[in-house]
């Protein structure tokens, strides 16, 4: 009998998330370690008269199929350079697109040069920018999850059978009915959201930030688990030459498998002039220089998930954390009205508990943590 939990879970991905119409193209992108979802996600994607792909990778992570560390490490300027067939006819064609975390190893890509990641990124440019307008018009219905696996739950220093039943619990999938516990959480995110409408400036305050950044004409998006699963955030890109002050980031930012830790950045007319970070600053100063939108704020965002109450080094999960807020340099989502575009998109989590105010234009709706509207 499979877990009632996993059967869930691929309910509300198929059914909710992904929204599966007949004849829907859904590709499933995981390792073989997420077998026992990617099966149950066949199932109901069938159910739902869609055309189910199970493309099964190894150590696959969100934009890239399996082997990247071998391919990133022996791959010549030519082969870095050539769009693969398969990730563009997936983000540029298909009607869904359900990627699942699920590595053997989350520190495979740790050791690869970082201007050869660069110049494969680059090379994929232009499917991403279409894969990011399809998503945006739903054109393209596209949800990034995870199913638990042994190196997951170590980064997260949980048993298995502990980081299962965090997951699941932080996605509704012990529940009966997750799709309906979502739309609680939509409902209630978008109090804040109508609140916001139309603000100009925001500020945020406390022992961690002194920051200020404009999002006139920008929209916020409530997050309730349409893109994300788990999900619970609202978020907007903030106006490209906006974001002045400082920001110093309480949990560690990992990219590819690299883990920075004490990260404090330095902002001015929207663009990251001075980056500190106690741990493997290098490469969080190379990552900033990979092109000329790498400094610049693409996202700007409130996590509001209370079932997520710890760092467990996963960004799909940390970012949601109820009383963090997060921000992200490089690439904006063009459903918020953002037009910075880089190849990089790096989420950075602060937490607000300990005293952390956030106002829109003078006025306090965020306090220690908590929404005061």
């Amino acid at each position: 009998m499979p877990d009632p939990r996993v059967e869930q879970l691929a309910q509300v991905l198929v059914n909710y998330s992904v929204e599966v119409k007949p004849r829907d193209r859904v590709a499933i992108v995981a390792s073989p370690l997420a077998a026992p979802l990617i099966r149950e996600l066949v199932r109901y994607t069938l159910r739902a008269g869609g055309y189910p792909y199970p493309l099964m990778g190894f150590d696959t992570y969100l934009g890239y199929f399996g082997f990247d560390d071998v391919f990133l490490a022996e791959a010549n300027e030519d082969q870095l350079n050539h769009v693969s067939e398969i990730e563009a006819k997936l983000r540029c064609e298909f009607e869904g697109l359900i990627i699942l975390h699920s590595n053997e190893n989350t520190r495979s890509l740790s050791a690869v040069d970082n201007e050869k990641r660069a110049i494969r990124n680059r090379a994929n440019t232009e499917i991403r920018e279409v894969f990011l307008q399809r998503g945006s018009s739903r054109e393209l219905k596209w949800c990034v999850s995870l199913f638990p696996t042994p190196a997951l739950a170590q980064d997260a220093d949980m048993s298995l059978e502990d980081y299962e039943r965090f997951v699941y619990g932080c996605m509704y999938a012990d529940e009966p009915d997750a799709p309906a516990r979502w739309r609680e959480q939509q409902n209630e995110q978008e109090r804040v959201v109508k609140w916001l409408l139309g603000r100009k400036r925001i500020e945020v305050r406390g022992p961690n930030a002194d920051l200020s950044l404009s999002v006139e004409g920008r929209k916020f998006v409530n997050c309730c688990g349409q893109v994300n699963m788990p999900d619970g955030e609202i978020f907007t890109g903030p106006v490209e030459d906006s974001a002045e002050g400082w920001v110093r980031f309480t949990y560690p930012a990992i990219a590819y498998g690299v883990e920075v830790d004490g990260i404090e950045l330095t902002l001015e007319r929207g663009r990251v002039v001075k980056a500190t970070a106690a741990k493997n600053e290098s490469f969080m100063l190379s990552t900033l220089d990979t092109d000329a939108g790498s400094r610049y704020l693409g996202e700007w965002a409130i996590g509001t998930n209370r079932r997520i109450n710890r760092f467990t080094k996963d960004i799909l999960f940390d970012e949601k954390i109820a009383g963090s807020i997060h921000m992200a340099v490089g690439s904006g989502y063009p459903d918020t009205g953002s037009k910075n575009q880089s190849t990089i998109h790096w989420d950075m989590i602060c937490d607000m508990r300990q005293g952390g105010q956030i106002f829109a234009d003078g006025d306090l709706f965020y306090d220690s943590g908590k929404f005061t509207v």
